[in-house]
C-alpha cells in the first residue's frame, strides 16, 4: 500500500466564515485513513447560512464493523449489508459538494479519509478548501480547557440526541459554526479584526 503525504493534497485549511458552504461528517471503523474504512458519509448544503439540501449514505465496508464502533455510532453490520460501496458513495458525495468550501469539526480527519479513499480508487483528491470549527474555537473560546465537539455542544447548550451519526453530527457542527461566527464578531468587532489578531 502506497502511503500518501497529506501535504500532497491540493485542498487546504483556511480560517473563514463563508455564508455558502457544505458541512460534512464521516463515521469510520477506526482512526487510520489507510487501514480503516468509511462506513457513513453525510453532509448538509448551506446557502446564506441556511440549510438548503442534505446528503447521507451508509457505506458497505470490506471488513466487519467492531462491537466498539457499533456501540459508538449505532451502525451495525446488518445495517450496511445492502449499502453501496465506497466508490459509489464518494461519486455521489463529490457531486453533492461541488466546489463549495467544506466545514467540519477536526475536519482534517474527515478530509484525509475522503482524500485517501479517492486516491486509492484512482480519482483525484479533493480541491475544496475547508474550515475547521476546532481551530476557530481554540482561538475564540480561550476560557475552555478542551474544544471537542461535546465540549462545544455543552457550552452552547446544543441538543446532541443521535450524535455520532454523520447527519446529526453535521447539523451539530453547523449550529456550532454559526455560534462561533457570532462569537467572533462579538469579541473582535469584525471578522477582519479577528484575522488581524491571528496574524499578529
Amino acid at each position: 500500500m502506497v502511503r500518501m503525504n497529506t501535504r500532497d493534497f491540493k485542498n487546504k485549511s483556511i480560517i473563514s466564515f463563508p455564508s455558502d458552504y457544505v458541512v460534512f461528517d464521516i463515521e469510520t471503523t477506526g482512526l487510520s485513513s489507510y487501514y480503516n474504512e468509511i462506513i457513513e458519509i453525510s453532509a448538509i448544503k448551506v446557502r446564506n447560512d441556511k440549510v438548503v439540501d442534505r446528503f447521507s449514505s451508509l457505506v458497505k465496508p470490506n471488513a466487519r464493523i467492531s462491537s466498539f464502533i457499533t456501540k459508538l455510532t449505532g451502525i451495525t453490520n446488518e445495517m450496511v449489508v445492502d449499502a453501496p460501496c465506497i466508490d459509489k458513495v464518494l461519486e455521489e458525495f463529490i457531486s453533492f459538494i461541488g466546489d463549495d468550501i467544506l466545514v467540519g469539526h477536526n475536519v482534517s480527519f474527515d478530509v484525509n479519509f475522503v482524500n485517501t479513499n479517492l486516491v486509492m480508487l484512482g480519482y483525484g483528491a479533493l480541491t475544496n478548501d475547508y474550515v475547521d470549527n476546532l481551530m476557530i474555537a481554540r482561538r475564540v473560546l480561550t476560557e475552555l480547557r478542551h474544544h471537542r465537539l461535546g465540549d462545544l455542544t455543552d457550552y452552547y447548550l446544543i441538543d446532541t440526541t443521535g450524535a455520532h451519526r454523520g447527519l446529526k453530527d453535521s447539523y451539530i457542527t453547523y449550529q456550532i459554526f454559526l455560534k462561533l461566527k457570532d462569537e467572533t464578531v462579538n469579541q473582535y468587532g469584525s471578522f477582519n479584526k479577528f484575522l488581524e489578531c491571528i496574524k499578529r
